[in-house]
């Protein structure tokens, strides 16, 4: 409601195209962005659109009930980015506004609703990075010290995390020393390759267009691309380890990880936001961290493990 315009134009749907012309040219002009008008009965109830192609194109004598195109009305109570999602999802430009009695209160047009849709991406920006729209460029260095360190410690412990699985290998990277060569690029491929289902899966949790019904299937899907992806790139950073190094069971054993961690890094690309989502945690704050700890501890532990188990 807060959103809404009272400028607009209402008709009955009891009188004649006529009668609707002869209002339109007292009226002098017709509001801003105005391509429906809105109808009504007598007791005010909103009943659907009147075209105003419609209303030029077709006779005078024509009753305006015979041209209603049914079109859904939007509760006053509901939420902004609700609202939004509504607008996107149907490809509208306005939208009458009713009360729980379905009378009409006003409308809304795609004008108000672009700053919505604006600060959500600004929203979704800044949470990437574990920032919030009120960080402002200027803000005292007390104040941003504050608001960044919790996240810039929640990303040391992560790190932490995966230089111990790195720790517990220590022997084997001492024996072959080949392998801390490699082992940043398993690393970085999973990262991407988690960042852009997450990037994916953020944006349709955002615009309504994942839910319940369709996460399972999302999920296997980009386990799919994943594994898809995975053969491609394994064969190919395999051959050139095997080649680089002049050893083909280091090569085997690189496709082998960048493999298994494409595939992790698609599943848990899709799978943390939702899991986040449901939880009532922004996935767009805490995804980057949660999927960077998996695709770099996983992809470091199946890489050095079985390069101990075959090599060593």
């Amino acid at each position: 409601g807060g959103l809404m315009s009272t400028d607009i134009v209402t008709v009955r749907s009891d009188v004649s195209l006529e009668v609707v012309l002869r209002l339109l040219r007292k009226m002098g002009s017709l509001p801003e962005a105005t391509l429906d008008l809105i109808v009504r009965d007598r007791e005010g109830q909103y009943e659907g659109v009147l075209r105003v192609n419609d209303l030029i194109t077709n006779d005078e004598d024509t009753l305006v009930h015979e041209l209603v195109k049914k079109k859904d009305a939007i509760k006053a109570t509901t939420s902004d980015k609700d609202v939004a999602h509504y607008f996107e999802k149907n490809d509208i430009i306005s939208a009458a506004v009713v009360d729980e009695n379905n009378l009409i209160l006003g409308r809304i047009t795609i004008d108000d609703i672009v700053d919505i849709i604006r600060e959500e991406a600004e929203h979704a920006q800044m949470a990437s990075a574990g920032l919030t729209e009120e960080e402002d460029l200027f803000s005292p260095p007390l104040r941003s010290a504050k608001r960044r360190s919790f996240w810039l410690g929640i990303n040391l412990l992560t790190a932490l995390f995966a230089s111990t699985v790195i720790g517990a290998f220590e022997a084997t990277i001492q024996q072959i020393v080949a392998l801390a060569i490699l082992m940043p690029i398993v690393a970085s491929m999973g990262g991407i390759a988690g960042t852009q289902t997450a990037t994916i899966v953020i944006r349709a949790l955002a615009t309504g267009k994942l839910g319940a019904k369709n996460s399972r299937a999302l999920v296997l899907k980009e386990g799919l691309v994943g594994f898809l992806n995975g053969l491609i790139w394994s064969v190919l950073t395999g051959a050139t380890a095997a080649i680089w190094f002049d050893q083909l069971s280091l090569g085997m054993i690189f496709g082998a990880a960048m493999l298994l961690n494409l595939i992790a890094a698609a599943v848990a690309g899709a799978m943390i936001p939702l899991a986040l989502n449901k939880f009532k945690i922004d996935p767009a704050l805490a995804s980057g961290l949660m999927l960077t700890t998996v695709t770099d501890s996983l992809g470091f532990f199946v890489f050095l493990g079985l390069a101990t188990i075959i090599l060593v």
